[in-house]
């Protein structure tokens, strides 16, 4: 249940904030646009090690460590550049008549977003947003450092303390760990089977010119 609110949380946020960030990246043109984008993309290059020590010192002041904002708000820093970055290359990708066509017939910039612009962009929230939902729901690092009780941990952290629960620490049940893990991986193997015609198409666009 904790994988679930925490995935959903913010594969839904990333592509919500991510999505209305590179439609103003990639559509309008402003000063500093280039510093945003190249910043977005440097956030994208940490790893989790790196800035493991900060989050935890922050995550504590603010009183978040053992809640599921703590992880909401960690997987976001991660998932929330890359969605912008993407879906940015993906909405600069899409013909410049499009919004004219809507700006004539008396769109605001914000319908012709939300009307024209976001239902074509459907393959590249899809792709974006189950690789940010895999990012959440198989992070072990963040969710064990942050959380600490049985009822905040998460899939991962679940597994890895399997051990102990079951045997006592005398021998490994490898035989039930790779049965919850199979479990653990079936959403992901649902989710990749529904959606793999747009995650192809989302893989792909751009990729034919002409």
């Amino acid at each position: 249940r904790n994988s679930v609110i925490v995935a959903v949380s913010v594969t839904a946020i990333s592509l919500a904030v991510g999505a209305m960030g590179a439609y103003a990246l990639g559509r309008f043109r402003f000063q500093g646009r280039n510093t945003v984008l190249y910043a977005v993309l440097a956030m994208t290059m940490f790893p989790q090690i790196a800035v493991l020590g900060g989050l935890f010192e922050i995550i504590t002041r603010l009183r978040l460590y053992n809640t599921l904002v703590a992880l909401i708000l960690t997987y976001l820093i991660f998932t929330l550049p890359f969605t912008v970055w993407v879906l940015t290359n993906f909405f600069r990708a899409m013909p410049q008549d499009l919004e004219e066509a809507a700006y004539v017939d008396g769109a605001s910039p914000w319908q012709t977003f939300y009307k024209v612009l976001l239902p074509l962009s459907v393959p590249g929230l899809v792709t974006t947003g189950l690789l940010a939902f895999i990012a959440a729901w198989n992070d072990f690092l963040f969710a064990l450092s942050f959380t600490q009780t049985p009822d905040r941990r998460t899939v991962t952290v679940a597994l890895w303390a399997f051990q102990p629960r079951t045997t006592g620490g005398f021998e490994i049940p490898w035989d039930q760990i790779m049965a919850a893990t199979v479990i653990v991986t079936v959403p992901l193997i649902l989710l990749a089977l529904i959606f793999q015609r747009r995650i192809l198409a989302g893989l792909t666009a751009g990729a034919v010119k002409g």
